[in-house]
C-alpha cells in the first residue's frame, strides 16, 4: 500500500509526523482527544465536532468499518481524525465501506502513525489548541505560523453552520439489530402520543431515534426559529439539542429558550444544557481540555447513583455565576448532576417550571446506555404538565 507523509502542527510549535489516510490536502481545527474505544463513525458524523480535529486515544481504529445506517447526521462534521494505527481489514457483517474509503469519499483528512498518547498528554498539560494537518506543506515553521494565526472555538457561532435550513419530520426509531437482516426496514411500529419540537443546534440522529422510541411525534426546526413560531405549533414538549462551538456565541437561541421556559416542558442536551443555563442566568466558560469520550462518571445528586456517560463538550457552566443556582426569574434552580472527575456541572433542574437539562449525551452513540432514563423523565414531565 502506498503511503504519503502527513504533518500535524500545533499552534504552540509542537510537531508530529505521520502517514496520511483518508483525503489529502490541508485542514485545520481545534484539537481534542476522545477516549472512546469504539464509535469513530458516530464521532466523525456528530455535528458537535464541527471545527475540531479528533485525536482517538484507543490505538487501533477502523477495525469494523463503516455502516451507513449508523451515521449521526447527514454528513461528517469533524475536520480530521488522528489515530495511532488504521486497521486495513475491517470485519463487520453490517459494514458498507472501510474507514479509509469513507474518509476519502467524504473529503475528510486523517493522520496515523503518530504517538497519540504523547499528543493527549500534551493537550492535558497545555490545553486544547488549534492544529493543522497537511500533506502539501512540509515546512514545519510555515505550518506552525499558520496554526498560530487561526482562532479557536471561543466566540464562534458554529450552530448556524450545522443547523437544518427548514423544518422536517423524523420517523425513524432506534434500529433493532438481528442476524436475519442488516437493514433498518421492518422495525417495530411506534405511536405518536406526544408532539415534540427539537431545536437543531447540531442534533444527533440518536436523540431523534430515542424520542420516536418513546412514542413522540418529532419535528426538527432550525436554530433560528423564533419561540413564537415554535409555540404556535402547539408542542407538548421542546428539546434543545447538542451542537458545536461556544454557547455564549448563540444569543438568539438563549432568547428563544428564555421565551419558552415556563410555557412548555423543555429538555436540553449538551449545548442545549448550556443554552438553558444561560436563559436561567448562568454564564459559561471554556474547559482546559474538555470532556470527550464514552467513560465519564456522572452522579445524579437526587439518587446518588453514578452513570458512566458519553460526552463531547469544550465548555461548561459556571456554578458560581447564579449564586450556586439558588434562584432565577423562573424560580428555584437545582444542580442535578455533577462530573466525578472534575466536579463540573452536568445537569440543571428547575423546581418551579417544567425544565431540565444534562451536559452529557443520554442517547449515547457511541457510549454506554446508563443515562437513557433521562428520556423517560422527559416523557413523565410532559405527561404531568398536561
Amino acid at each position: 500500500m502506498k503511503t504519503k507523509k502527513a504533518i500535524l502542527a500545533l499552534s504552540d510549535g509542537k510537531i508530529f509526523e505521520g502517514i496520511s489516510f483518508g483525503s489529502e490536502g490541508e485542514t485545520s481545527g481545534e484539537i481534542v482527544f476522545n477516549t472512546s474505544i469504539t464509535g469513530y463513525q458516530e464521532i466523525l458524523t456528530d455535528p458537535s465536532y464541527k471545527g475540531q480535529i479528533v485525536n482517538m486515544t484507543y490505538p487501533l481504529i477502523g477495525n469494523y468499518g463503516i455502516c451507513e445506517e449508523d451515521h449521526e447526521s447527514r454528513q461528517p462534521y469533524a475536520e480530521a481524525l488522528i489515530i495511532k494505527e488504521l486497521s486495513p481489514f475491517p470485519s463487520n457483517w453490517r459494514s458498507n465501506v472501510s474507514l479509509d474509503e469513507f474518509m476519502k469519499n467524504r473529503g475528510i483528512m486523517g493522520i496515523q502513525g503518530i504517538d497519540t498518547r504523547a499528543l493527549t498528554r500534551h493537550i492535558r498539560d497545555y490545553g486544547e489548541q488549534v492544529g493543522i494537518i497537511s500533506t502539501i506543506d512540509a515546512d514545519h515553521q510555515s505550518l506552525i505560523s499558520k496554526a498560530s494565526e487561526l482562532p479557536g472555538l471561543e466566540g464562534k457561532d458554529l450552530v448556524k453552520e450545522v443547523s437544518c435550513q427548514k423544518p422536517y419530520s423524523w420517523e425513524e426509531a432506534e434500529i433493532e439489530i438481528n442476524t436475519a437482516s442488516k437493514s433498518a426496514h421492518d422495525q417495530p411500529e411506534h405511536s405518536k402520543q406526544y408532539k415534540v419540537i427539537v431545536y437543531d443546534c447540531g442534533v444527533k440522529y440518536n436523540i431523534l431515534r430515542k424520542l420516536r422510541n418513546h412514542n413522540c411525534d418529532v419535528t426538527v426546526v432550525p436554530a433560528s426559529t423564533s419561540a413564537k413560531e415554535v409555540l404556535s405549533m402547539s408542542p407538548d414538549g421542546i428539546v434543545v439539542s447538542n451542537g458545536p462551538g461556544d454557547p455564549a456565541a448563540v444569543p438568539y437561541m438563549v432568547e428563544n429558550i428564555t421565551d419558552i421556559i415556563g410555557k412548555k416542558p423543555v429538555m436540553g442536551i449538551c449545548l442545549g444544557n448550556q443554552i438553558i443555563a444561560q436563559a436561567l442566568g448562568y454564564k459559561t466558560f471554556k474547559l482546559k481540555f474538555g470532556h470527550h469520550g464514552g467513560n465519564q462518571p456522572v452522579m445524579d445528586l437526587r439518587t446518588k447513583k453514578v452513570a458512566i456517560t458519553s460526552q463531547n463538550h469544550c465548555f461548561a457552566i459556571d456554578g458560581e455565576s447564579l449564586n450556586n443556582g439558588q434562584s432565577c426569574k423562573f424560580g428555584k434552580v437545582e444542580i442535578s448532576h455533577i462530573n466525578l472527575n472534575d466536579e463540573s456541572i452536568e445537569g440543571l433542574r428547575c423546581v418551579d417550571v417544567p425544565a431540565f437539562a444534562v451536559q452529557y449525551h443520554p442517547e449515547a452513540s457511541p457510549g454506554p446506555h446508563d443515562s437513557s432514563y433521562i428520556f423517560n423523565e422527559f416523557i413523565e414531565m410532559i405527561a404531568s404538565f398536561q
